[in-house]
């Protein structure tokens, strides 16, 4: 079926089609969206592809099976991990959060490493830098604990994004024999069911491999070819290359950096590639000070425990309504947090002066995060006077950058640390995960964060995903200008629909976008042109927010979009979701209190036909005036 220009993805497959590391997965209406919360059999069933962090990939899933097979004890679950710092942080969680509740829980932590000599049964591990990336050798930390608990340890998979992620999966997968079938610890064995989804109104188990959902018919044109051409078979060299590449953009330090130049490999990553004076607004950043991640909120999740790790044992305050795991991120580790979510900076001073006169011999908070600007309703904080706040009360200044990016706006002068998630916009190919940490050389605790990060950080980005996510990367400027445009003709014409824009009795309600909503603050950051120095001027982001004047219509909006629906968002198609429903199911009333209402349709703009974008658009807002109509007789 063809809606438009968009084919419609059935329900629970890949977003996009034929990507067996789809970061999303769809949802084409509305109720799809409300049975998916509710754990119904029509969606569960149907699921071959989800975020990851809430979806666990079948491969992982295969796999775990195996470690579960091999290493586990009758009705035990396990997570797998990339590093033992991970797993003994995954076992320190379950472990308190067990404790709470009275009843702490035996976990067990295994180290499984695997070699390609572990296909023929015989040989030393040994790790060639010629050798292609499928052969090299794998490291598996699993931590094992009672099926019981299992959603606890989702828990930790969810916030932190540091489990394995889908490709380092199929890379172990490999190494072992084809008929891997472990012998089960002891004759009781029986096989285990897992949850798949993220916190919901029903916990429904997700089938095991053995009932698997169905797969895509995954063409070779876009799956093996791709997976071969661009992964595996490749040096692990140019991993390494390729990283490099990655923290010399993220840092804006490539004199140079056009698509063209590395049309047979991440050249920009080379030893001798030109690379000048960082274009991040701060003198002195660096490669050096960016550290790469597996996912966006690994970077949040790391951020964080470096902030409790050098600053004292307080609170930190989240500015502003951010996407949900930032706040459980800032809520279940350390001493807790304040939640200012309205992001205004008037009510978090208030609340420092409070915490300084109960003890002016400390800082009153250790850190503030917030996102420039906020998902989903793209407010913008008053960096400047936040960051007065935080040279006066002595706290830590962290930044995520993910939807407004550094092509549209400069953040870093007011940050001590700025974070991204690099699955969105800087990927844009829906197909990989990655995040990042860049600290601000000029930044007052720039040398303690720099030293903890030099003694502690791990690098556990797998190759594989970093050779992706480069090769992705290297267009983003262009798609940035495209995607912008597009989403500023989208916002245009729905404003127009809108009170704000003069309409009588309207079905929208307001229309969420920096270009009107808190336009002082994201202006005052945004990237001015300078025509003779080669800057252009930084646009609104690709990301916007829609609410309406009734739930009808907003149903017969969503349902009548004809573009990808799904969660995510900085793809290069445009996905919608229902955000209230997705993410904030079973507390609305609370979302709501916070402006993120019920009838809220996030849109993250792609690089579509703007002619056809609009058409798409006035379709939509049609059926929800024709819903509007219906339900008022």
């Amino acid at each position: 079926m063809t809606i438009g220009t968009v084919t419609a993805v059935p329900l629970g497959f890949a977003v996009p089609p034929f990507t067996p590391h789809a970061i999303s997965v769809s949802l084409p209406t509305w109720r799809d969206n409300i049975d998916y919360e509710e754990g119904e059999k029509r969606v569960v069933d149907a699921q071959v592809s989800g975020y990851p962090r809430f979806f666990i990939h079948l491969s992982i899933r295969k796999l775990a099976r195996l470690c579960e097979q091999k290493f586990g004890a009758r009705d035990e679950s396990c997570m797998l991990f990339p590093s033992q710092t991970i797993a003994d942080q995954c076992r320190s969680f379950m472990l308190h959060r067990s404790s709470l509740s009275g009843a702490p829980i035996p976990i067990r932590l295994i180290h499984f490493s695997i070699c390609p000599e572990d296909k023929l049964k015989h040989g030393p591990c040994v790790k060639e830098d010629n050798a292609p990336l499928s052969s090299a050798p794998a490291s598996l930390h699993i931590v094992l604990f009672p099926q019981e608990a299992f959603t606890l340890a989702k828990e930790f998979w969810q916030h932190t994004g540091m489990g394995i992620s889908s490709r380092l999966a199929e890379h172990c997968l490999a190494l072992l024999p084809e008929d891997s079938i472990f012998i089960p610890n002891g004759p009781q064995y029986t096989p285990r069911r897992a949850l798949n989804k993220h916190y919901s109104a029903k916990k429904t188990p997700s089938p095991t491999d053995s009932s698997a959902p169905r797969i895509e018919d995954l063409s070779l044109d876009h799956s093996v070819y791709l997976e071969e051409r661009y992964g595996r078979n490749v040096p692990i060299t140019s991993a390494a290359w390729a990283k490099r590449a990655l923290r010399r953009r993220i840092s804006g330090v490539l004199v140079r950096d056009h698509p063209g130049d590395c049309a047979d490999g991440p050249c920009a990553g080379g030893k001798d590639y030109a690379i000048g004076p960082s274009s991040r607004g701060v003198k002195g950043v660096s490669e050096d000070d960016v550290f790469l991640y597996s996912t966006g909120m690994g970077a949040i999740w790391s951020t964080h425990t470096l902030s409790l790790a050098i600053r004292p044992p307080k609170k930190s305050v989240c500015l502003g309504f951010t996407y949900t795991d930032t706040l459980k991120v800032l809520e279940k580790w350390g001493p807790g947090c304040h939640f200012v979510g309205d992001g205004t900076v008037d009510r978090l001073e208030k609340i420092l002066e409070e915490e300084f006169q109960r003890d002016p011999t400390t800082p009153p908070i250790a850190a503030v995060f917030t996102e420039f600007p906020s998902n989903p309703l793209l407010r913008s904080a008053d960096l400047p006077s936040l960051r007065a706040l935080a040279d006066k009360y002595d706290f830590l200044v962290v930044i995520d950058e993910t939807v407004g990016n550094f092509m549209n706006v400069e953040v870093f002068p007011y940050a001590d640390v700025v974070v991204s998630s690099l699955t969105k916009v800087f990927s844009g190919y829906s197909n990989v995960m990655g995040g990042s940490i860049c600290l601000n050389p000029r930044g007052r605790y720039y040398a303690q964060l720099k030293a903890h990060m030099d003694a502690n950080y791990e690098d556990t980005y797998f190759d594989e995903d970093a050779i992706y996510m480069e090769r992705n990367s290297r267009d983003f400027r262009r798609r940035i200008k495209v995607i912008d445009a597009n989403a500023e003709t989208l916002c245009d014409f729905l404003h127009s629909k809108s009170v704000a824009g003069g309409m009588h009795a309207p079905v929208v309600k307001d229309v969420f976008y920096p270009k009107y909503i808190a336009t002082e603050h994201y202006d005052r950051c945004r990237i001015k042109g300078n025509p003779s120095l080669g800057i252009e001027e930084g646009g609104f982001g690709g990301l916007f927010s829609v609410t309406f004047t009734s739930l009808p219509a907003a149903r017969a909006f969503f349902d009548a979009l004809s573009c990808h629906k799904g969660p995510s968002l900085g793809t290069n198609f445009t996905l919608a979701c229902p955000y209230a429903v997705l993410v904030h199911y079973t507390e609305m009333d609370w979302a709501a209190s916070f402006g993120v209402e019920e009838t809220i349709v996030r849109v993250s703009v792609g690089m579509e036909d703007t002619t056809a974008l609009l058409a798409s658009f006035q379709n939509a807002i049609e059926a929800a005036e024709i819903a509007a109509r219906d339900n008022s007789v």
